[in-house]
């Protein structure tokens, strides 16, 4: 088996220690190089998963020290885990992606979450949410968050929604510190589409822990499932709840 592994942390050197011991091939370096060559890749840290699937991992990925939304391996744990990987001890799922166009144009796909935000301090800006069945909401806050059951343990969280399991299909959607004292948030089948509604501010979308520019007003983004990617899964991964 040659095993990559994706990141600059301790941990990183210790897992692919760990697979050289084991007289195992090990493949460390970026995301697209390394998984040309391998057949797993162990991803240390969430930046490491994210550039993953910015290169288009086809290869499982084993996530460690990321946290439970994507049933991460605790850093401790490393070890242990690379042992039950070189002995077959490990099963697959999926998480799925969204994709994200901005008026009409694919610009990336989101493994956790895709964001609009205000980009002044102290400004906020009008957003709406549509589905195909209509308007669902309009609504001025500071932004507005769409994440993936991936993602939804992450920021959204933090931003008072819910917590979204695996395997329901839906996104949910959280306005970020709500100009209004009553606003909802929203579990969503999508595809779903934001866009702004007041040119108060310039607003900026945000792809997982990247930003794409800015996006004008009545300009539409969209965002559907389309792909996905495999993780990896052994006794000590976390599970998504933690």
């Amino acid at each position: 088996m040659r095993v990559g592994v994706v990141g600059e942390s301790d941990i990183a050197t210790r897992v692919a220690e760990a697979v050289r011991t084991a007289g195992e091939a090990v493949e460390r370096g970026d995301a697209a190089a390394v998984d040309d060559a391998a057949d797993v890749v162990v991803a240390t840290g969430e930046s490491a998963v994210l550039d993953l699937v910015r290169a288009g991992v086809s290869a499982p990925v084993l996530p460690v020290a990321t946290g439970p939304g994507l049933e991460s391996v605790p850093g401790p744990a490393a070890e242990s885990a690379v042992a039950a990987l070189l002995d077959d001890g490990w099963a697959t799922t999926e998480r799925p992606l969204l994709s994200v166009a901005v008026d009409g144009e694919h610009v990336a796909d989101a493994l956790l979450d895709a964001t609009l935000v205000t980009s002044e301090p102290a400004r906020i800006s009008e957003y709406a949410v549509r589905t195909e069945r209509g308007t669902v909401a309009q609504f001025r806050a500071d932004a507005v968050v769409v994440a993936t059951p991936a993602g939804s343990t992450g920021y959204a969280r933090d931003a008072g929604g819910p917590a979204v399991e695996p395997g329901t299909g839906v996104v949910s959607v959280v306005p970020v510190a709500p100009f209004a004292t009553h606003v909802d948030d929203w579990m969503l089948s999508g595809p779903v589409t934001l866009s702004v509604e007041r040119d108060e501010g310039a607003v900026s979308l945000y792809v997982d822990d990247r930003e794409h520019g800015d996006v004008p007003p009545r300009t539409t983004v969209e965002l559907g499932f389309d792909g996905a990617l495999t993780l990896a899964t052994v006794p000590d991964s976390e599970g998504f709840f933690g």
